[in-house]
């Protein structure tokens, strides 16, 4: 099985955080630090999200804002308001097998798409932590998908 990759065509700013993030085993790079012009100061959690490419069978990582919900993570689909979904939701799409890290800590989860009341609840808690997740919605005819990474113990 080959080594999990950087996803290509990371934002630098993505890069930047996801090779610090690694290099550190996960001890830099959880809490993400940031200012954005109308919003001001932000920290929001990250994890690293390892798909298998849908196409490749490679297996890629993504920096990902994420929240908690019970025992399980969720992450927003957002690409920034694009019109398209970021490859990483397509790859889940394909094989909802992934590997989650979230600071130190690894494991293997399955990912599932919210629907409805779920969904509306998990967004909620979503723009808590990263705000701007409104403004992409805006600027996309999509609804964002949120997506639940439920632990495989």
């Amino acid at each position: 099985m080959a080594e999990a990759k950087l996803a290509p065509n990371l934002p630098d700013w993505m890069l930047e955080h996801a090779t610090r993030y690694i290099a550190s085993g996960g001890t830099e790079g959880h809490m993400y630090k940031v200012t954005l012009p109308q919003r001001g100061e932000i920290t929001a959690p990250a994890l690293l999200l390892t798909t298998t490419g849908r196409k490749s069978g490679d297996k890629f990582i993504f920096p990902l804002f994420y929240g908690t919900d019970g025992g399980s993570y969720f992450v927003v689909a957002s690409k920034g308001g694009a019109a398209q979904h970021p490859g990483w939701y397509r790859n889940i799409l394909a094989n909802p097998d992934v590997e989650v890290q979230v600071g130190t800590k690894k494991m293997n989860a399955r990912a599932r798409t919210t629907a409805g009341e779920e969904r509306l609840r998990l967004w909620k808690k979503a723009l808590e932590f990263w705000p701007p997740y409104a403004d992409y919605q805006l600027k996309t005819e999509r609804e964002i998908p949120v997506v639940v990474l439920d632990p495989i113990h």
